[in-house]
């Protein structure tokens, strides 16, 4: 039997409602797979145990699977071969239109890994098999209800070449393996928890296991493996460390244990994401689980920890209880994004962790909310939801759960968070479900609450604050607005946690008192209406306010601080995240006076505030000097950006290269002083005060090379050739690469890639460099890499580190004013879109935020959005492209 399917006519792709959402009409009990592993003909034999859902008010309806690029081999029903006449198949779907109340229904499928471009489903990564099934790539491997509310059993049975594919992975523990005829072999695993298809997982290759072992705190022994090709084996370490602290952790804060006998990660070159939480096997994008001192950054070792952190708190933040539909995404993202910030706080530094987080919010995820884009955290509609993979469903999720935690305390929030795991263990819930546990323990009343999960954009509040010398009373006045974004004119108040305090000028912490209740120095307060005001009594003095501390919530903040309290703020508030956000928001005055003065035709002169502040920072020896790096950095041009209603690009760029260049010529000698006191001779580790003293070093040596001195070029060069690690040798290849004086970056490039040419992940890192430089010749550069032999466009890692890393991180040669950076762009997507329609759709982004450009950019950037839009778009670059045009 080998059956073709009807084509449909060519339709718009079809728009998804929450509102729509009813339950499925079966139910899927246990699901046994069968693969026999072919490069290009897999077989596929499932067998589905189905009866119909008692929640589905159809007691008659039809059972549709969903399919995408199967070739249908064979088909039964209870063992018997199903006749053609009792089943229709098309392009996506295969329908039994009157099945049984209860049955098995197998079917044996042929699919085509070594050609899906796609990354989604089954497909042939660097020689090896693996699978990414979220969100609806379960489909593309056999036939199937592809939704998150079916749960159901697995057993999955692997045959391949053993030669060739000589280990075998899948979810769950591993139950029985064996030798077959003609140098094949068989793996079979079973999972005895509950999951939804899209945590399937599969991997076959040629691949060498790092293992370990940790014991829960029960005392159960759980095996751990991390599957690498060879050449890599020595890069684990760092992953394993990072997966028991997490495992540790995870008991210790949320009282969640691991609950299978065998936790594993497989490290894959190409992979659309950062990582999947497969139950039992994950499976990471290789750059997100290899590291090695010598060939990754502090960053990348950072970003690893954090990545298998998130992953694993997934357990139970996603495959434990998971989610009734993909609208409910931010129940698993946000609060698994905010689990993993937890974690990474308490490894490290919390205010500036909270600082790097909330620096890429209000840049990123700001820009996405202003944009035609903009969508709730939980979205009411959707074309593709591979595009809601986005920072608003993420980072803006997580901020709404932290501000539940602000509202509830630590420990409340604790309670509610044990009783949602114990409340929904196996099953498939909404945000109303885990609000409402939050809401049942601390007795408070979330309803307005919820408003973040329907309501798109970011509030600004604005705050004033009055002193009654007379009565001794200061009271602060908000008043709170959320512009209309895209579907949503009209806005609700929302109820916004306030955490603040008062300092007195003298830079003492001030005692909160209101209607005759102390509160310490430090509450939150509960914006709750369109303005609202808090009156604190007993102030011998007027105070300065210290507000939104910790970025309590994710808005706009606006207060009229002047320069000299952002300057004091910054030098004296106990709080850490304020005291980097006054330094921030002091720069920024100046940046702004900067833009209008380059637009206004006058000459640029830096506020000496700003440099004697700066001055003042570096004098002495920094108490934390991973908390100096931080207050050392001048705001994005990003950020800048997000202050104007019409942006100026050019402007904006020279006003920032000025203040960066003025700041590093007045400060050159603290800055050379503190370099040489922070270099060391002592080996790399990964050390706390290590690693603290490496970023403030490079901070340092990063403005020194801005000046274009000598002998700050000299000094790049000489650590560039003496690195013992990836830290300080990258540090030093970006400041002689974006140097004025080009000869000795291009030196030290060509040296680079001799040195790196055979490892992929930190070639990425020597095309980023070069494609960020902030010179005219960045575009020439890229074009000129997009031929590289270490490029391909087949492996997200390279589109990201040369084309994502342009768009998103040189605006400036980006766009460039003859267009030529918006034609680049789309002519890739162009390209994507035909191979890898959800890298299409992410890399397209850039060009969809042009509302607050120029009228000549932006008819720019239209004519390529519309260049675009005369293709055939898969639904993911349709969704995007249509949103951008309309808005």
């Amino acid at each position: 039997m080998n059956q073709a399917f009807s084509t449909p006519a060519q339709q718009s792709p079809q728009t998804i409602h929450l509102k729509d959402y009813q339950p499925p009409a079966f139910l899927i009990e246990q699901v046994e797979l069968d693969f026999v592993l072919e490069a290009s003909a897999t077989q596929v034999t499932s067998r589905l145990h189905l009866k119909r859902n008692p929640a589905y008010p159809d007691d008659k309806a039809a059972l549709t699977l969903d399919g995408q690029q199967l070739k249908l081999l064979d088909i039964q029903l209870d063992g018997q071969p199903l006749p053609a006449s009792d089943y229709t198949l098309t392009e996506n779907h295969l329908t039994l239109p009157r099945p049984p109340a209860e049955f098995i229904l197998q079917t044996k499928v042929e699919i085509d890994p070594e050609n899906n471009t796609a990354l989604e489903g089954l497909y042939l990564s660097s020689g090896n098999f693996c699978t990414q099934c979220e969100a609806e790539g379960f489909r593309r491997i056999t036939y199937y209800l592809d939704r998150p509310d079916v749960l159901a059993r697995f057993t999955t049975r692997i045959e391949a070449d053993k030669q060739a594919f000589p280990i075998l992975l899948s979810n769950g523990n591993p139950t029985e393996k064996g030798e077959l005829d003609k140098g094949r072999h068989y793996v079979i695993w079973e999972d005895p928890f509950p999951k939804p298809c899209y945590l399937f997982a599969l991997v076959g290759g040629d691949l060498h296991p790092v293992k370990d072992t940790y014991t829960t705190g029960s005392g159960k022994p759980i095996a751990l493996e991390i599957w690498v090709e060879k050449e890599n084996l020595h890069k684990c370490d760092h992953a394993l460390e990072s997966l028991k602290k997490a495992m540790q952790w995870d008991e210790a804060t949320y009282g969640r244990e691991y609950d299978l006998d065998i936790y594993m990660i497989v490290a894959v070159n190409d992979f659309n994401m950062g990582a999947m939480e497969n139950k039992g096997l994950n499976i990471f994008n290789s750059a997100c689980v290899l590291a090695d001192s010598k060939s990754e950054t502090d960053n990348a070792f950072h970003r690893v920890e954090s990545v298998v952190a998130h992953e694993y708190f997934h357990n139970w933040s996603g495959n434990r209880v998971t989610c009734r539909d993909w609208f409910q995404l931010s129940l698993k993202e946000g609060f698994t994004v905010f689990r993993d910030q937890q974690f990474s706080a308490d490894q490290h530094s919390p205010a500036v962790e909270r600082i790097q987080h909330v620096g890429m919010l209000r840049t990123a995820q700001f820009a996405e909310d202003a944009s035609p884009t903009a969508h709730p955290v939980r979205p009411d509609s959707y074309i593709e939801i591979n595009n809601f993979y986005t920072l608003t469903v993420y980072e803006k999720g997580s901020e709404v759960v932290r501000m539940l935690s602000e509202l509830l305390g630590p420990d409340t929030f604790r309670k509610g968070s044990d009783l949602y795991f114990e409340r929904f263990d196996g099953q498939a819930v909404t945000v109303e479900d885990f609000v409402d546990c939050m809401a049942e323990v601390s007795g408070l009343d979330l309803s307005q609450f919820m408003r973040w999960y329907s309501q798109a954009g970011t509030p600004e509040v604005a705050a004033k604050g009055q002193y009654n010398a007379e009565q001794k009373t200061y009271t602060l006045t908000f008043t709170q607005h959320t512009p209309p974004t895209p579907g949503q004119k009209e806005k609700q108040p929302l109820l916004i946690p306030i955490k603040m305090g008062l300092v007195s000028r003298a830079g003492r912490p001030l005692p909160l008192e209101m209607k005759g209740v102390l509160y310490g120095t430090e509450t939150v307060l509960q914006l709750t209406e369109n303005e609202q005001s808090f009156t604190f009594h007993n102030l011998e003095s007027e105070p300065l306010p210290s507000l939104l501390r910790g970025f309590s919530a994710p808005v706009k903040l606006h207060y009229n601080y002047n320069k000299d309290d952002l300057a004091f703020l910054l030098q004296q508030d106990s709080d850490g995240f304020n005291r980097w956000d006054a330094g921030q928001q002091l720069a920024l005055s100046v940046l702004k006076g900067l833009v209008s003065a380059q637009q206004q035709g006058q000459d640029l002169e830096l506020d000496p505030l700003l440099i004697n502040t700066w001055k003042q920072l570096l004098e002495g020896e920094p108490e934390d000097p991973l908390m100096l790096a931080e207050l050392l950095q001048l705001p994005s041009e990003a950020y800048i950006a997000e202050q104007y209603d019409c942006v100026d690009i050019d402007a904006i760029h020279i006003a920032r290269d000025y203040a960066r260049k003025t700041l590093a010529t007045a400060l050159y000698p603290e800055f050379l002083r503190l370099y040489q006191a922070l270099k060391s001779d002592q080996p790399w580790s990964a050390t706390a005060e290590q690693l603290a003293a490496r970023r403030l070093k490079n901070t340092c040596l990063s403005f020194m090379v801005v000046t274009d001195a000598a002998e700050a070029l000299q000094l790049a060069e000489q650590q560039f050739q003496q690195a013992d690690n990836m830290t300080d040798q990258q540090a030093a290849l970006t400041g002689l690469a974006h140097a004025e004086n080009a000869e000795p970056g291009e030196k030290a490039l060509k040296e680079f890639a001799r040195q790196w040419a055979h490892d992929p992940l930190v070639m990425d890192t020597w095309f980023s460099i070069q494609v960020t430089r902030p010179h005219p010749d960045a575009l020439d550069r890229v074009k000129t890499l997009l031929e590289h032999p270490a490029f391909s466009m087949k492996n997200p890692n390279k589109i990201r580190a040369v084309l994502g890393a342009f768009a998103g991180q040189n605006r400036h040669n980006f766009h460039r004013r003859d267009g030529a950076g918006y034609e680049l762009l789309a002519n890739a997507v162009m390209e994507l879109n035909k191979t890898n329609p959800q890298i299409a759709s992410r890399l397209v982004l850039p060009l969809t935020r042009f509302q607050k450009l120029d009228d000549y950019r932006k008819g720019k950037i239209k004519e390529q959005l519309e260049r675009i839009q005369q293709e055939k778009l898969s639904p993911d670059l349709y969704e995007v492209i249509s949103k951008a045009l309309a808005g």
